[in-house]
């Protein structure tokens, strides 16, 4: 990646507005990936379907999420960004609609598929388009804003969910999507700017075959490490082996294409695969969090389902409030040293969460939350803005689907992987005892703490990489 110079800094007219729209954006997005996970056992007596069929009406959302948003980017890159993002923000729109009125099951589950769709061309471009609105200089806070938004929409799903749900019905989680997504077009039309001046962006073939074949490989290595429920079984594996043949076929027609997906060369800047490596890390121990949080909080503590759904919304709401003060010290610090600090506090976090509880009970848990909520915050919004305050203006949508996606498959990694060693080592946690929850949920974090300092390690290298590479030019005459 080289840095953008001073002649791609855009001028935009009224960049708070712009920004709004974007967090809309990124807010709504969110939002769909969170609201309907409440809805599924009440989705179960609706359709008089099994809950493993159910399921099927969040894995479309996020297996859609992950397995286009790079071909997302990329499109933008090529068609323009600010028509793409509208299009996509319509399509997420009149998908949710289609859920409120789905007459099926079936119906429903592919109409959350076209919603993710629109949340891949959302999420992605939503970053992308932080070049052209804001100056090189407050991308830092832009970043930190948009990484708030996602954690409030993350946070609100379930309890607005439950509102709707016992209001309204489960039609009403979709529906509100929609006045939602028409304020956040409107808004988008009227604030950003169609293109920066003085710039045109690079047009090409797209490549169909590489997208395909991206797709696959993400749809087959989503749906082995969700199906099954915790257990790896023969069709996992017979899944996982696919996604390896696929990515295969993908990289050997990456190498073959005039106009490919993603230009291989790309991931020998170190800085960049470096980013999306500690991006993916990352994730898989937050999403433990996720999956482990709740058991414990149930099982280990004895907490009822409400001091459940508190403890857990203290996570995405420290996120939410750490975000921004995280993006300015950013611009003000540099990205890369507020990576590092990042890192830090998120293995801190983990082995006070691993040792804490056990001595401190509720407040032990929610202490080591704050810490790694701030790691979290500090070193996502620092990562994010150091990729994408120094890509090539052409290349920003795909370098940004490309960190979506290692984000992504993070998460999906983290539901399995870390799930599969919290079962190990307390056993089934719907009748192990609290001592055996407790027992799990410790080894589970300090395999988490060990995860985060491999990303502190990838960090180390590839800053010193990245010292070495200007040496030349600070010391030829």
């Amino acid at each position: 990646m080289k840095p953008v110079r001073a002649t791609t800094e855009p001028h935009v007219v009224s960049s708070g507005w712009a920004l709004a729209s974007l967090s809309l954006s990124m807010l709504l997005a969110a939002l769909g990936t969170s609201i309907a996970n409440v809805g599924l056992p009440t989705l179960v007596q609706a359709f008089g379907a099994s809950f493993q069929q159910v399921q099927w009406v969040v894995l479309a959302y996020l297996l859609a999420l992950t397995a286009l948003s790079v071909s997302a980017g990329r499109l933008g890159d090529l068609l323009g960004r600010r028509r793409l993002l509208l299009a996509g923000i319509l399509l997420f729109t009149l998908a949710s609609l289609l859920c409120a009125i789905a007459p099926t099951l079936g119906a429903l589950i592919a109409a959350r598929a076209l919603q993710g769709l629109g949340a891949a061309i959302m999420m992605a471009l939503t970053l992308a388009l932080v070049g052209e609105t804001v100056s090189q200089a407050r991308t830092g806070s832009a970043m930190g804003l948009l990484g708030s938004m996602s954690a409030i929409g993350t946070a609100l799903g379930p309890s607005l969910g439950g509102v709707l749900l016992a209001g309204f019905g489960w039609q009403a989680l979709f529906l509100a999507c929609v006045p939602l997504g028409g304020l956040t077009w409107a808004l988008a039309y009227r604030c950003l700017p169609a293109a920066a001046p003085g710039r045109a962006l690079g047009r090409g073939a797209f490549d169909p075959l590489g997208s395909l074949l991206l797709a696959l490989t993400l749809l087959a290595y989503g749906l082995a490490m969700t199906l099954g429920r915790g257990h790896f079984g023969l069709l996992n594996g017979a899944l996982l082996l696919a996604a390896l043949l696929t990515a295969g076929l993908f990289v050997w027609a990456q190498a073959r294409v005039a106009a490919p997906l993603l230009r291989l060369a790309l991931f020998r800047d170190l800085a960049l695969s470096g980013s999306l490596a500690m991006s993916a890390l990352v994730s898989t121990v937050m999403m433990a969090t996720l999956v482990v949080g709740p058991f414990y909080l149930a099982h280990g503590l004895g907490l009822d389902a409400l001091g459940v759904g508190l403890a857990m919304s203290l996570g995405p709401c420290a996120t939410a409030l750490s975000g921004v003060p995280a993006g300015r010290i950013a611009d003000r610090l540099g990205a890369r040293p507020m990576i590092l600090a990042g890192l830090g506090t998120l293995a801190l976090g983990c082995l006070l969460l691993a040792w804490l509880p056990a001595s401190l009970g509720i407040g032990g848990y929610l202490a080591a939350m704050v810490v790694i909520t701030l790691g979290y915050a500090t070193f996502q919004t620092a990562n994010n803005t150091a990729v994408m305050s120094e890509v090539d203006a052409p290349q920003r949508g795909v370098i940004s689907g490309l960190l979506n996606l290692s984000r992504n498959l993070g998460l999906i990694t983290g539901a399995s992987l870390m799930g599969a060693v919290f079962a190990t080592a307390a056993g089934d946690p719907a009748t192990a005892s609290a001592e055996a929850v407790a027992s799990g949920m410790g080894y589970t974090f300090a395999l988490a703490s060990g995860l985060v300092v491999m990303a502190l390690l990838v960090a180390l290298f590839s800053q010193q990489n990245r010292w070495r590479a200007q040496q030349p030019s600070r010391t030829s005459p």
